[in-house]
């Protein structure tokens, strides 16, 4: 065979070869068939799938034309429409379609147009040939994709969302800029499967039966017929999702499949735009990474799945990181030290299971109102909380929080994040434990509910129908099977060792004895069983720790000091020390802290004199790496730094760029020092 047709698919072995014409465009071996739809960004494009910015404003989602029997092409409106308003706040007084939104320009500059990108979409599954894995895998390449200076942007999930929750983030930035947008659902989409019909999601999104979607489809349970019948005889409506119930504990390939990714767009930009091989059949290599600008990115989970793709990269795929509130685990709490105002903080570098676990305890009784009464009491009554009254028992939960880590910015936040702490305390003991759906760990699963009840009210067809549209990965409610009140919604469930209402706290007990390897509440050794599952547990943990090492890498994280939901002392400024250990002087690493911005920006609208949007942040920084990357001595970094926002009075005030100050070229007194493996954060 002449060199002229030497494949190189494994992009680093192309090496200084990227720019011979005679080398072969190979497809990854991890890739499974390829769907190619392209889009005119009139009557449908790659950003807002035809809503346009106003259409993604809308008080209601699309409707479908049969809502049972959604098309794909429905399917995907709506997913895009679900997810972009799930991570951006789509309020007009929050700054959308001014500060940010699609038709504001790569330039933060806000047009009268509807902000549609025209171009091409790539889906495919990579997988290891079982169909267990199938994570799905999507490249956008815009029309405007410019192939002078090419650039890829990663958009991993955030959360445990489908393929298009990165859309308004990384997404967005990356397609106004004329990149093309990797994106990952992490092998934590959405994948809703049904015990009543046995039924899944197939890639597109449409409903079938386990059997006839074979391969295809997003989740599968390893259930034979016979399992399935029991379990839902004996627990009628429960569901079991993807994250949760795949018994692979996704999170330890989040950086490889963010990686896999980055591969599928090499390859689909040289199938695009790479010119014919003398073969007549194949295409030639002409971007790699040697010419090509890609940056990791993405928020939450996906920006945590962007840093551990940089630590993970072998082949020299990332160029540098902007990741927003990243979900990363630092692999040891030691070594550094996390200081604020001159003090070490009250706690540094957990696991997410740990904190979360630790939140689902105390967040319900510091939320106030009458749903936290019961939970307090029963907390007091076990030695874990005091007070004489309501009052001092929500304060002394909100003092603990605090000593676990939690920044004083967070604590307006606390009550709000109980929700969400416990879904993800539930969701990742079953993820990291590589659990069953049918193991009911802690007494717990997953269903729709009453909400006036909390009795369980199983998935209509249609909400089946819709699922891949309507759900962020994490599909239901979580039910508390052993309440002495018969199974119900967690908030409603009374504990068997109380006898009261409190929330299920014995439940959350349980799943704090699986993150510690020890009674909660007497501190003595857990019996047999569940000293195994925390082993287990503990062991998925370990499986998804960070090195703290981005060899060298240009990187900048942004996070909102009130965050509720990731505290910073555990994740960014926790990793910023880790990375001082691993990198020392060599770290290229930034971390801009912002006041008054925490992980969902919905509550900017909500609670306008608290929260700002972090958002406009994610966009400058992935301005500033992609200048640096670009031409380190014209554009350096901006150094680490607290960033000082401004509230509103209200909502009815609309944010400017005078709420949201720039990030610094010399920050002065707000910079963030790492001298040695101490952070110093001002306050």
């Amino acid at each position: 065979m002449a060199a002229s047709l030497v494949a190189c698919g494994v992009l680093a072995g192309c090496g200084d070869k990227g720019n011979d014409p005679e080398v072969l465009n190979a497809a990854p071996t991890f890739l499974g068939a390829v769907t190619v739809t392209n889009y005119d960004g009139q009557t449908d494009d790659l950003l807002t799938a035809g809503l346009g910015k106003t259409g993604l404003a809308a008080a209601a989602a699309p409707a479908y034309a049969d809502p049972r029997n959604p098309t794909a092409k429905e399917l995907r409106r709506n997913a895009i429409f679900a997810n972009y308003r799930a991570v951006l706040d789509i309020a007009a007084n929050s700054g959308y379609g001014t500060l940010y939104g699609p038709n504001v320009s790569a330039a933060g500059v806000p047009g009268s147009g509807e902000g549609m990108v025209a171009g091409a979409e790539y889906i495919a599954y990579a997988d290891d040939g079982t169909g267990r894995m199938n994570v799905t895998l999507m490249v956008q390449v815009p029309n405007t994709f410019d192939t002078a200076n090419p650039c890829i942007v990663t958009g991993t999930s955030s959360g445990s969302r489908g393929i298009y929750g990165a859309i308004g983030s990384a997404g967005e930035w990356g397609l106004k800029n004329k990149c093309a947008v990797a994106y990952a659902d992490k092998g934590s989409g959405t994948g809703l499967y049904a015990f009543d019909d046995d039924s899944v999601n197939l890639q597109n999104g449409v409903r079938a039966t386990r059997t006839a979607a074979g391969k295809n489809a997003i989740f599968a349970p390893v259930l034979t017929d016979a399992e399935r019948t029991a379990y839902n005889t004996s627990y009628p409506g429960r569901v079991a999702f993807k994250h949760a119930h795949s018994q692979m504990n996704p999170e330890k390939d989040w950086g490889k499949v963010t990686l896999q990714a980055v591969e599928f767009a090499y390859y689909v930009l040289n199938e695009r735009f790479g010119t014919l091989a003398s073969d007549g059949k194949n295409h030639l290599v002409r971007f790699t990474p040697q010419n090509t600008v890609t940056i990791a990115s993405s928020i939450s989970n996906g920006a945590g799945s962007a840093l551990l793709a940089a630590e993970q990269d072998t082949k020299g795929l990332i160029s540098g990181v902007a990741a927003t509130e990243p979900q990363i685990q630092p692999k040891t709490a030691a070594g550094y030290t996390v200081r604020q105002g001159g003090a070490p903080v009250a706690a540094q570098g957990k696991a997410l299971f740990d904190y979360s676990t630790y939140a689902a305890l105390y967040q319900p009784c510091a939320a106030g109102g009458a749903a936290s009464v019961g939970r307090c009491t029963s907390l007091v009554a076990k030695g874990l909380l005091t007070g004489a009254n309501a009052l001092e028992q929500q304060a002394n939960a909100l003092a603990k929080l605090k000593a676990y880590g939690w920044t004083a910015d967070a604590e307006p936040l606390q009550g709000l994040h109980a929700g969400t702490n416990i879904l993800v305390a539930v969701t990742y003991a079953y993820a990291y434990g590589k659990f069953s759906v049918t193991d009911k760990v802690c007494g717990f699963s997953f269903a729709p509910t009453d909400a006036a009840t909390g009795v369980v009210t199983p998935f209509t067809a249609e909400q089946k129908a819709a699922s891949f549209a309507t759900q962020n990965g994490i599909i239901g409610n979580v039910v508390y099977e052993d309440s002495t009140n018969g199974a119900r919604q967690y908030a409603f469930g009374m504990s068997p060792s109380t006898g009261v209402a409190d929330q299920s706290l014995d439940g959350f007990l349980c799943l704090r004895a699986l993150a510690t390897g020890s009674d909660p509440v007497t501190g003595g050794a857990l019996n047999a069983v569940l000293a195994a599952q925390s082993e287990r547990v503990r062991a998925g943990i370990a499986e998804v720790q960070a090195t703290g090492n981005l060899k060298g890498k240009p990187a900048v994280i942004v996070a909102g000091r009130s965050d509720a939901l990731i505290p910073v002392n555990h994740a960014s400024r926790a990793y910023l020390g880790l990375n001082a250990v691993a990198e020392g002087s060599a770290s290229k690493l930034r971390y801009i802290e912002v006041t008054n911005a925490n992980h969902f920006d919905s509550f900017s609208n909500a609670l306008p004199t608290v929260i700002v949007p972090l958002h406009v942040y994610l966009f400058r920084a992935l301005d500033a790496v992609y200048a640096n990357v670009k031409n380190s001595a014209s554009s350096p970094l901006p150094p680490s730094q607290v960033v000082r926002t401004t509230t509103r009075t209200s909502n009815l005030v609309p944010i400017t760029a005078a709420n949201l100050p720039p990030i610094a070229a010399t920050p002065g007194a707000n910079a963030i020092n790492v001298a040695g493996t101490t952070v110093d954060v001002p306050n």
